[in-house]
């Protein structure tokens, strides 16, 4: 896992922060402080990608709906595969949501 290479106080904190947040508006205005807009399209677009690749669509299909760059699309199709499953479980649970 790439965050074992930071530093544990610093990854915990962050994590904790977020785990603090009660409702979407509060997740809202603490990505909002956080992050740069072009970091949170980039989220955006990894999430959605994911999704995508998931529901079976192309990678030219993919490319074309979301700009996403080939090697992004293909950095995401490996860590669906082989990652830490946090795509997979996070898309499980908003699908619920949605």
């Amino acid at each position: 896992m790439l965050i074992k290479k930071l530093p544990e106080k610093n990854v915990q904190q962050l994590f904790y922060a977020i785990l603090s947040l009660q409702t979407q508006v509060e997740c809202m205005a603490f990505f909002d402080d956080l992050c740069t807009m072009n970091e949170i399209r980039a989220f955006i677009q990894r999430l959605e990608v994911a999704r995508m690749l998931l529901e079976g669509y192309t990678y030219e299909g993919i490319e074309a709906e979301t700009g996403a760059a080939s090697a992004t699309i293909s950095r995401v199709n490996k860590l669906l595969h082989y990652g830490s499953n946090g795509y997979q479980m996070s898309l499980d649970r908003i699908d619920k949501k949605l």
